[in-house]
């Protein structure tokens, strides 16, 4: 990505994202979109933003092997560049996605995310499966499955990417939670700014709300871009 920041647009009208997208293009690498769009306008959104730049299709797909890989191949048939996978499909899963990871690229580039734990979580609001692993352990352990299942691109908070990147330094590290020091950090816990987040080792950032709330949103992506200059 030549600029390594990928734009949540988390609101509810295809009108609105698309004219949030092309108010930001020029100061970011892509979107992110998830069901609470996809829901309502489906792949033709993200065929019509990905004229604009790279699409991530933020799902989060968690089934069975069979239904994880047709809903990964079904994004990449609409458009998008990349697409996230729960890390908790298990190994069966992920090796299998790793499989068709490598088939699609041979049609275009594509990269299929590994989700870890979502930065709405710290230690103190884990699922009550995860209690007896402190964060950062649960964290490394999803994503080294995944690296050994084949998978490279890894979702995770900056307060993480640093050790992951030490461990897989050639992995493609997405890091949401971004927030610049004057930004209201909202229902996120583990967040960074865009500066120290790159240089723990981020390949791409997300940003959503400090962006597309912003009074304008264009100015906002300017600042973001700006700010990992370093």
């Amino acid at each position: 990505m030549k600029i390594p920041i990928f734009v949540a647009l988390d609101v509810d009208n295809e009108n609105q994202a698309l004219e949030l997208a092309r108010q930001v293009s020029s100061n970011v690498g892509g979107f992110k979109v998830g069901p609470r769009l996809l829901m309502r306008y489906g792949s033709s959104l993200v065929k019509k933003l990905s004229e604009l730049g790279d699409v991530f299709v933020d799902n989060k797909y968690h089934d069975i092997p069979s239904t994880v890989q047709s809903a990964v191949k079904a994004s990449f048939e609409s458009g998008a560049s990349f697409v996230t996978v729960h890390a908790s499909n298990g190994y069966e899963c992920l090796t299998q996605l790793a499989e068709l990871e490598e088939k699609l690229n041979q049609e275009r580039p594509f990269k299929i995310l590994v989700v870890t734990v979502l930065t709405s979580f710290d230690e103190n609001n884990k699922p009550i499966n995860w209690q007896d692993l402190p964060l950062e352990n649960q964290v490394l352990s999803l994503a080294g499955e995944a690296f050994r299942a084949g998978l490279t691109g890894i979702v995770c908070s900056g307060y993480e990417v640093k050790k992951l990147k030490e461990l897989y330094p050639k992995g493609f590290f997405v890091t949401p939670g971004i927030r610049l020091a004057s930004d209201a950090k909202d229902d996120q816990k583990r967040i960074l700014t865009p500066e120290v987040a790159i240089r723990n080792g981020a390949t791409a950032l997300v940003v959503g709300r400090p962006i597309i709330l912003a009074q304008d949103p264009k100015v906002a992506a300017f600042q973001f871009a700006q700010s990992i200059k370093i």
